[in-house]
């Protein structure tokens, strides 16, 4: 006999994938439809008397710029989702990104962020940030941890990584980056986009505030935008009254809606997506053509022992780079004929989708491993196709372009 009794409406006392499949859902009480509807209003019914109101107060549906029903859904299952207490959902990822940024830093304040960093992080924070409000960033190698440690100012306020970095797949040692930032009185950060739930949740290992990009794994079907910040009931409020009233950024409902619907099969997702980018690793990195893979779960990565224990068996993420031992236009002659694979920006959509940057790429591309600059890299997102099908796509493109092996 079990000794509990799940309610699909608690996520403590059920499994990941029962609350991804109910979290934030309710039967319309109208129709009794069995799926929280659309709803497309961007006004709500106020009370006989509105003039004690807050405007601005997310608990009540008001004004859809605040809050509206299909944000409120979301936000509560990916507060779950991520073990945080609250929420918010925005139009992108970027724009979660600059809402932490916008509301915790004041001007004088200084940051530590990974060299390896999202390209719109990377210009906030050597351009827009700096430039506007005075904010002072400096960039260090988060693998480093006494180059962390000796890169904090009495002004540091924010450390800032992400789990898995774009592009390169450095993996950021969360509870130790913590440990450092609050040693400090500062908060860490952590874009968890390449290793959502439930891979990983930083906030369990110390993180105070965690950003996604929706738009790629928890939607997963390459059809909405969304971004989202999740941590402590505090720090989201602040974030919600600073960056979303009156900043704006609100993510539409129907994109609301769309993700809420697309995260329900995310527990599922996700392990095929990590089965299939294993496979396709192994592959890559046997291939003498092959210059060089970069992917967490391979022994051969850097931060591998890291990643086996902050994962703890639960995969290695979907998100590889790699790039054939010649030059760019041999990389581009590849993309070209891959069959299966799709070139296009974006990940984590039920596609496997690849992209082609130069080792010139933009925002911080000094700061890759010396085999990101000299080759460039191409970015690929492990889809779920048939991982035969992948394999077997790259396979053929590889001998279209390289018929006689690894080039001289």
């Amino acid at each position: 006999m079990t000794d509990r009794r799940p309610d699909k409406h608690d996520p403590t006392s059920v499994g990941e994938g029962t609350w991804a499949v109910h979290g934030g859902n309710e039967p319309d009480p109208g129709t009794g439809a069995l799926r929280r509807p659309l709803v497309m209003a961007n006004s709500y019914l106020l009370p006989p008397d509105p003039s004690g109101m807050d405007w601005s107060n997310p608990e009540g549906l008001v004004y859809t710029r605040t809050t509206g029903a299909n944000q409120q859904a979301l936000e509560t299952k990916l507060a779950a989702l991520e073990a945080g207490e609250a929420a918010i959902a925005f139009a992108t990822g970027v724009a979660a990104l600059h809402a932490v940024f916008f509301s915790q830093l004041r001007a004088g304040d200084h940051v530590v962020v990974s060299d390896v960093t999202y390209e719109a992080v990377w210009r906030l924070f050597t351009e827009l940030l700096p430039a506007r409000y005075g904010v002072e960033a400096t960039f260090v190698d988060v693998a480093d941890l006494d180059a962390v440690r000796a890169s904090l100012r009495p002004t540091t306020r924010l450390v800032h990584v992400e789990t898995i970095a774009n592009p390169t797949t450095k993996v950021a040692d969360i509870a130790a980056l913590a440990g450092i930032a609050h040693e400090r009185g500062a908060l860490l950060t952590v874009d968890n986009t390449f290793a959502p739930p439930p891979l990983y949740r930083p906030l369990t290992d110390g993180a105070d505030l965690v950003v996604h990009s929706l738009t790629k794994y928890i939607n997963g079907h390459g059809d909405a935008m969304g971004g989202a910040v999740i941590g402590s009931a505090d720090l989201v409020g602040q974030v919600r009254a600073d960056a979303l009233a009156d900043v704006g950024g609100v993510i539409s409902p129907f994109n609301a809606w769309l993700i809420l619907r697309g995260s329900v099969t995310l527990p599922l997702r996700l392990a095929r997506h990590q089965a299939n980018a294993e496979r396709v690793a192994d592959f890559l990195s046997a291939d003498p053509r092959i210059a060089f893979v970069a992917y967490p779960g391979l022994a051969s990565h850097p931060q591998n022992d890291l990643a086996v224990r902050q994962f703890g068996g639960r995969g290695f993420g979907g998100m590889l780079a790699f790039a054939l031992d010649g030059d760019a236009h041999l990389q581009n002659a590849f993309v070209a004929r891959l069959r299966v694979v799709t070139s296009a920006v974006s990940l984590g959509h039920d596609e496997s989708l690849i992209v082609h940057v130069a080792g010139n790429g933009r925002g911080g591309a000094e700061h890759y491993p010396e085999p990101f600059q000299r080759y460039g890299h191409l970015r690929l997102s492990v889809g779920l196709e048939d991982a035969d099908d992948i394999v077997a796509d790259l396979d053929a493109a590889l001998d279209e372009v390289m018929p006689s092996g690894r080039q001289g």
